[in-house]
């Protein structure tokens, strides 16, 4: 038997707030200012970020979903490898709409496998939890809500299965090039020799591209980022005045680097839970994330680094996404 579909424990929810509001109040009090994108994916923000995948610029959901929705027999077959038993374990699930392509060829296969979505959002959890069995009848899936790494720690306990992780959507471009090679190396820590990989990298391409799926015309990407102020204010108590913020990106085709920053228009000061007042100058900003963009031979050169070796690459028609196999050495 498996563990319940939800990890649930006492006092976790008041656990949760209690480390938000201290990363908050940290990041707040750094300089630069900054706060953690991992709190983007609250219910409203898991909704704004369906907007985003689905809007007219931002190219990387639909060049992922192509290679899922083309290529998922090769993928299957790759992942299946020795016809063993395994744990397939999806890092931030989301809605799974890309592996949900994978997971039905594997059905299809009666590959012997138990699907472990891992997800930060509860919301998501419950979801997938109560959709992904009708959408796939037969599926085996126990959703794991937490921090990557304690879960992987779970479901190392769950069983001694030989585990295949799943990292899509370029989420490991959620990190700068070293904070990506340092997750790569701890992340072969919680594997074992023969483990498998399968990696989403957005590439390195025209930089106008680039920078109008992190800005598009209709102004989701600003709101999905001006949407964490209002999560802070609602679960903290707090008074950002959200019409006080802009949203500026900006991207580095040298370094790979695109940047989204809140800028602050004025002079102001913020009150959060009756007690801490964080003073914005006019025009200082709020670093708020990155979206790193790689080249071919860095992501090779991650995979060596960290332990893995590269054995497989599965690329859209333009060439501007990639997904990669690696087995854990």
């Amino acid at each position: 038997m498996g563990l319940p579909a939800t990890i649930v424990r006492p006092g976790l929810y008041k656990e949760k707030t209690d480390t938000f509001y201290r990363d908050v109040i940290s990041g707040l009090r750094s300089v630069p200012k900054r706060l953690n994108s991992k709190y983007f994916y609250d219910a409203k923000g898991d909704k704004i970020f369906q907007e985003i995948m689905n809007c007219r610029e931002y190219y990387p959901t639909r060049c992922e979903m192509e290679i899922f929705s083309k290529r998922a027999a090769e993928l299957g077959d790759a992942l299946i490898a020795g016809g063993d038993a395994f744990d397939l374990i999806e890092l931030g699930a989301g809605d799974a709409t890309k592996s949900s392509h994978l997971l039905k060829y594997l059905l299809e296969q009666k590959a012997d496998f138990t699907y472990l979505p891992i997800d930060i959002s509860g919301n998501v959890i419950e979801m997938l939890n109560k959709t992904l069995p009708d959408r796939l009848p037969g599926l085996k899936i126990n959703g794991l809500n937490g921090e990557y790494f304690d879960m992987l720690k779970v479901a190392a306990d769950i069983s001694n299965r030989r585990k295949v992780v799943l990292f899509l959507g370029s989420n490991i471009g959620n990190m700068t090039l070293e904070d990506a090679q340092a997750f790569c190396k701890k992340l072969r820590e919680h594997l074992s020799e023969g483990d498998m990989v399968l990696m989403g990298f957005d590439l390195k391409k025209n930089p106008r591209t680039v920078l109008a799926a992190y800005n598009d015309s209709e102004g989701i990407t600003k709101r999905f980022n001006l949407n964490l102020l209002e999560r802070i204010n609602r679960e903290l108590n707090a008074d950002f005045h959200l019409s006080k913020f802009d949203h500026y990106p900006v991207y580095d085709p040298e370094t790979g680097a695109c940047k989204s920053y809140l800028i602050s228009l004025e002079d102001q000061e913020v009150t959060i839970n009756n007690r801490e007042r964080i003073h914005f100058r006019k025009d200082e900003y709020i670093y708020m994330e990155i979206s790193q963009k790689f080249t071919l031979l860095q992501t090779e050169q991650i995979a060596d680094n960290a332990g893995f070796k590269a054995v497989d690459c599965f690329f859209d028609s333009k060439k501007w996404f990639l997904d990669a196999i690696w087995i854990a050495e």
